[in-house]
């Protein structure tokens, strides 16, 4: 008798500014389920918030002619009930039929990026609805997201991070003492924020304010934090059904020549549509500070309490290796860093998402 496949619900879009990416990655993670094993149901989220049945077809979430694609709120309109006693069940907010149940789900694969999904929020509701889940847990999701606290909690471990301030809603600028200890160039952050979006590099005083203004406008808390001089290099950490815990081969990002424009760096427009980045993976590293930057990953994503995955992202600099910053749900795009590494450390895309999955389900809900 042929065991019934796993019901998995794949979560995408969402009201961050991040939407148009996460959407891209769920296209590939779509692609790569097992349809053997998994049935799919596909969620999208509006970016005003609305739940929708989604489409099962992977090209409805790809980037064409350098259009991001985007959660169309046609289709049937949906909500995930927060009560545990109703197993995972999708109700439907169609006037036609609402309230009735369309179908549940065994364990959800929220592939958000950003503010109302990465964040904690989306985490939260599914342990209340006592729904099995990809990736870290409330506290984990809440900490990764907020760079403020990121570092706060890797400093606590003795793990190596940068100086940074944060300027709070009211807090316009930073100090004369503040600049001094910062230098430059600084880079100012959305706190709350990802894929590079909201960041302006800053090498001259003068262009502070406008720099804050434009981080702003995607998050009222800022970070400004010191620029490192360093290669760019990220680590992939993986939990595994039986609870091991393992980081990928170091991959490394190297910018092309940018005929001298300093405030040139990895941004948004070069991560998802320039294609114009050279990628080392593995990284081309002495095999001692490859061994260091994925002890540090593993050592980051246990500071943070994670599960499931995360991608930690380091400067080596002439001292050593410094943590830039943590991502609890990273890109899954075909291009994204996190697959790729885990390729080059002989897990390849269908058995990293099906790893996932399993974990999920492995660990469950509730207190652990």
């Amino acid at each position: 008798m042929n065991n019934p496949r796993t019901r998995v619900a794949v979560v995408f879009g969402g009201r961050s500014n991040e939407h148009s990416v996460s959407c891209v990655s769920a296209g590939s993670v779509l692609r790569n389920l097992d349809p053997d094993r998994y049935e799919v149901v596909p969620i999208g989220i509006t970016t005003d918030g609305a739940w929708v049945l989604g489409s099962t077809d992977p090209a409805d979430l790809a980037i064409r002619d350098r259009s991001m694609p985007t959660v169309d709120a046609e289709g049937t309109a949906l909500a995930l009930t927060a009560d545990p006693t109703r197993a995972g069940a999708l109700v439907s907010l169609d006037e036609t039929q609402a309230g009735q149940a369309l179908a549940s789900v065994d364990v959800v694969f929220p592939v958000l990026h950003g503010a109302y999904g990465e964040d904690g929020t989306i985490q939260g509701l599914l342990e209340l609805a006592g729904i099995p889940y990809v990736g870290p847990g409330v506290l984990a999701s809440a900490a990764g997201m907020d760079k403020e606290f990121t570092k706060k909690l890797l400093a606590a471990e003795g793990l190596p991070v940068g100086f940074q301030v944060v300027l709070r809603p009211g807090t316009p600028t930073l100090t004369d003492e503040q600049k001094e200890r910062l230098g430059l160039p600084v880079f100012v952050k959305p706190a709350r924020g990802g894929s590079s979006i909201g960041i302006t590099r800053v090498a001259d005083w003068s262009q502070l304010d406008a720099a804050v203004e434009h981080a702003r406008s995607h998050d009222p808390k800022v970070i400004v934090e010191s620029g490192v001089v360093g290669r760019e290099v990220e680590c992939g950490v993986l939990e595994f059904p039986n609870g091991d815990v393992r980081a990928s081969v170091v991959a490394e990002i190297r910018m092309p020549d940018t005929d001298g424009d300093e405030s040139a760096f990895y941004d948004f427009d070069t991560k998802y549509l320039d294609d114009i980045c050279e990628f080392d993976v593995p990284a081309k590293l002495d095999d001692d500070v490859s061994a260091e930057i994925r002890e540090l990953a593993v050592r980051a994503f246990r500071a943070l309490d994670c599960q499931g995955l995360a991608r930690v992202d380091f400067f080596v600099t002439a001292d050593g290796p410094v943590i830039n910053e943590i991502n609890t749900m990273p890109g899954f795009t075909s291009i994204s860093m996190f697959p790729r590494m885990w390729d080059a450390a002989g897990v390849e895309y269908a058995t990293l998402v099906s790893t996932l999955v399993d974990t999920a389900l492995a660990r469950g809900t509730g207190l652990r």
